[in-house]
């Protein structure tokens, strides 16, 4: 085969997908395009490990340097692709080059979202996506006593107040909705994680907005807040969410929505074209309904599962939605899709110690369930997801009841 299996993008969708082609016998040409001038890398040491100093920069990297070349992967660093034509089979980079393909992976990712007020460009306001981003901040909060300002608090807003802090930084985190996390997590676990940061001397504001950022000379002096208030300000770090690269597929004519939708075999719209990663939205069997999801093992277990579905193996991905998070001592793992307005019953108590909590729907269904300084718990918890029956909020409550029983008893 002369013609080359794509991947566009160089996280750990991609990367993930080259390895496995590999690893299945692929012995045709791989070009693994990725935008960044870095080897492909995992994205959650850049907001824990690498933001806190417990980490260095290479231990990012999702395999060694030198395993593309001794597989005989084509890596194309510092190179964009800008557009796709489905129908001549072929991919243009920005260097204008077209490059022809067999099969094609879109696992471009996504963008951090922007603020949209006046002064959201000056110098000093930082987002934390790339390993380019984390650099930048790793400088910035070197040594101590800046006043940081930190715009949303949902995970990324959260790990890097709580990197700030650890440096020995002031930290004001502002956050529109009632809790952080409050999408995600609902008002009552929101609190957990508005306890955890003031008790550690952070700023919390919630129901506040930015309307502005303060830089009269072209540099962050401080933010203004919805009501009038100025917040001084010697860095600004927003994390207000991303956006899918969904461009190329846009303009290609894919059928896109938020993200590139897929069906389970994460095969697009257009013929052999696949997409994996942050930027897919893709069908899934326990939902019924196409999901994108935005965390480290979604790519993880995504781009192995597409590398196999390009090979022509028959692919389903059903994993559960599931994520981590580090914020001073505090070690959370989450499975599942819970909603903000889904009963939510506890296993210990979450103001006091370890506990886990589970969103249930309104016909009893766990939904999701969080393990708090709790370990060893995630596939009970994934179980009692995948089970889909109702279960006894009183014994789901029960410590003495083994979660195990309760998946075997519904």
């Amino acid at each position: 085969m002369d013609t080359p299996f794509v991947i566009v993008g160089g996280g750990l969708a991609g990367a993930k997908a080259a390895e496995t082609l590999r690893a299945e016998g692929f012995a045709g040409p791989v070009v693994l395009v990725a935008a960044e001038p870095e080897v492909p890398y995992e994205r959650p040491p850049l907001s824990k490990g690498y933001l806190l100093g417990t980490a260095a920069r290479e231990e990012a990297a999702v395999l060694a340097p030198g395993w593309y070349e001794a597989h005989d992967v084509d890596l194309r660093t510092g190179a964009r692709a800008v557009g796709l034509d489905p129908a001549a089979h072929r991919v243009e980079l920005g260097t204008g080059e077209r490059l022809g393909y067999s099969r094609l992976l879109l696992a471009t990712g996504a963008a951090p979202r922007r603020l949209a007020v006046p002064g959201a460009d000056a110098d000093g306001v930082r987002h934390l996506r790339t390993l380019a981003d984390a650099d930048r901040l790793v400088a910035d909060l070197a040594g101590g006593g800046r006043r940081v300002v930190v715009v949303g608090a949902g995970w990324i807003g959260l790990e890097v107040a709580a990197a700030a802090r650890v440096h020995g930084h002031r930290v004001t985190v502002v956050e529109p909705q009632p809790t952080p996390l409050h999408g995600v997590l609902g008002p009552r676990m929101g609190e957990v994680f508005a306890r955890l940061h003031r008790s550690h001397g952070v700023d919390l504001r919630t129901r506040t907005a930015v309307r502005g950022v303060v830089a009269p000379a072209g540099r962050v002096t401080g933010v203004e807040l919805d009501g009038g208030e100025q917040l001084p300000a010697d860095l600004v770090v927003v994390g207000i969410g991303v956006v899918p690269e969904t461009g190329p597929a846009v303009d290609a004519g894919l059928d896109v929505g938020d993200g590139v939708r897929t069906d389970a075999a994460l095969r697009t719209s257009a013929p052999d074209v696949y997409a994996a990663g942050d930027v897919a939205a893709a069908h899934h069997p326990l939902y019924g309904r196409p999901v994108r999801v935005e965390h480290w093992a979604n790519a993880l277990n995504q781009g192995p599962a597409a590398a196999r579905s390009m090979l022509g193996q028959e692919v389903a991905y059903d994993r559960l939605p599931y994520f981590f998070s580090d914020q001073y001592e505090l070690g959370m793992e989450y499975s599942g899709l819970g909603r903000p307005e889904h009963t939510v019953v506890c296993r210990g108590d979450p103001e006091h110690g370890p506990f886990t909590a589970f969103w249930l729907d309104g016909a009893g269904r766990v939904t999701a369930g969080m393990n708090v300084d709790v370990w060893d718990v995630t596939e009970a918890v994934q179980a009692l997801v995948r089970s889909g029956r109702p279960v006894d909020p009183a014994a789901l409550a029960d410590p003495d009841t083994p979660l195990e029983s309760l998946v075997a008893a519904g």
